[in-house]
C-alpha cells in the first residue's frame, strides 16, 4: 500500500511523494464479535484475551466445553441432558456452533440471524441479533420457555435505516 499526493496545478516543479503506511510495533486482535454478546456471555474473564487472539477454527476445541458449562449453568432451557433449543440443538451441540464466532454467509438463500425458518446465514442489517440469542439461549424447544430472559425488548433502531449505502443512519 502506498500514499500518493500530488497537486493539479501548471506547475511543472510539482513533487509527487510516496510514503508507505507504518505497520511497524507489535499488533494484537482486540475482540470478536461475529456474533455480539456470545463472546461477552460464554467466554471467562481470564480467557477473553486469549479467545480473541484464537483463529475462529480453532476456537470450538478450545473453548466449547467453556461455552457449554457456562451456558448449562446460566439457561435453565438446558437443565437437563439431552434437552434442546428450539433448533432441535442439545447444549454440546449449540456451543459448538456458537464457540466459532464467524458469521455464516448464506450464497444461494437468504441472508438473516434468523427470520422464523432461516437460521445463522448471516446477518442482515436490520436483524434483532440479541433476541435471537436470548431466544435461542433461554427459549427452549419451542421459543417459549422463560419468556422473562428470551427478549430484550429492543424492537427497532431509534432512526430508520437509509435505502443506500452507507445504510446506517446518521448519528443524533
Amino acid at each position: 500500500m502506498s500514499l500518493v499526493t500530488f497537486n493539479c496545478t501548471s506547475n511543472d516543479d510539482t513533487v509527487i511523494v510516496e510514503e508507505a503506511p507504518d505497520f511497524s510495533g507489535v499488533y494484537m486482535q482486540e475482540d470478536q464479535m461475529g456474533r455480539p454478546a456470545v463472546n461477552t456471555v460464554f467466554v471467562s474473564a481470564a480467557a477473553k484475551d486469549q479467545f480473541n487472539v484464537t483463529a475462529p477454527s480453532n476456537q470450538s476445541a478450545a473453548f466449547q466445553s467453556m461455552f457449554q458449562a457456562n451456558l448449562e449453568g446460566l439457561s435453565p432451557a438446558f437443565a437437563n441432558p439431552g434437552d434442546t433449543n428450539a433448533l432441535g440443538q442439545t447444549s454440546a451441540a449449540f456451543t459448538g456452533l456458537l464457540a466459532t464466532d464467524v458469521l455464516n454467509v448464506s450464497l444461494d438463500g437468504t441472508t438473516t440471524f434468523y427470520d422464523g425458518t432461516n437460521v445463522l446465514t448471516g446477518r442482515a442489517l436490520a436483524d434483532d441479533v440479541i433476541t435471537v440469542e436470548l431466544l435461542l439461549i433461554f427459549g427452549g424447544e419451542d421459543f417459549t420457555e422463560n419468556p422473562g430472559l428470551s427478549n430484550d425488548h429492543v424492537d427497532a433502531n431509534d432512526k430508520p435505516f437509509l435505502t443506500s449505502f452507507p445504510y446506517l443512519a446518521s448519528p443524533w
